[in-house]
C-alpha cells in the first residue's frame, strides 16, 4: 500500500515521502497513529502543492538572508561597543553575543537573534573583531565589532 508520511518514522521514511509499505503495517499502525495517510490522487496533489509552497517560502527566506548579509557586511556597519579595559587592552569582563545583538539593534535597527551569532568565545580584548553570523543554512555573514575603552 502506498502511503504519504506526515511525520518522520525511524527506519521507514521522512515527512512528505511517498513509499510502499505492507498493508497491515499501514492500516494498523501508520494511518491509525497519524504518522501517514493513504496516497490517493487528492492527497498526492495536496502534497505537491505543499511542496511548492515550502519551496517558495525557502526562496524568500534565502533572499532575505542575502539582503541582510549585504547590509551587515557594508563598510559603514561597524558595531561599536564601549567597555572598561586595563592598561594591557584586556577587558574587565567580556562581550558576549547577546550584547553584540543588542548594540546592533540599537545602532543600526537590525534585529538579529543572539543564537545566530557564532561567537566561539566572548570577546575579551579591545580593537576590531570579525564575528561570523549564520543567517541561513547557505548564508553566513561577518559583523565587524569595534571594542573601545570607556
Amino acid at each position: 500500500m502506498k502511503v504519504i508520511f506526515t511525520e518522520d518514522v525511524r527506519g521507514r521514511g521522512k515527512r512528505g515521502e511517498v513509499k510502499d509499505v505492507p498493508d497491515g503495517y499501514a492500516q494498523n499502525f501508520l494511518i491509525k497513529s497519524g504518522k501517514a495517510k493513504a496516497a490517493t490522487a487528492a492527497a498526492l496533489s495536496q502534497l505537491k502543492g505543499q511542496q511548492r509552497a515550502e519551496a517558495r517560502e525557502e526562496a524568500t527566506e534565502l533572499a532575505n538572508a542575502q539582503a541582510l548579509k549585504s547590509q551587515l557586511e557594508a563598510d559603514e556597519t561597524v558595531v561599536e561597543i564601549k567597555a572598561k579595559a586595563g592598561a594591557d587592552s584586556r577587558l574587565f569582563g567580556s562581550i558576549p553575543s547577546k550584547q553584540i545583538a543588542q548594540e546592533l539593534n540599537q545602532q543600526f535597527q537590525i534585529k538579529l537573534d543572539k543564537h545566530k551569532i557564532e561567537l566561539p568565545e566572548p570577546i575579551r580584548v579591545l580593537g576590531y573583531t570579525n564575528v561570523p553570523v549564520k543567517l541561513h543554512s547557505q548564508v553566513t555573514a561577518k559583523i565587524r565589532v569595534h571594542v573601545v575603552s570607556q
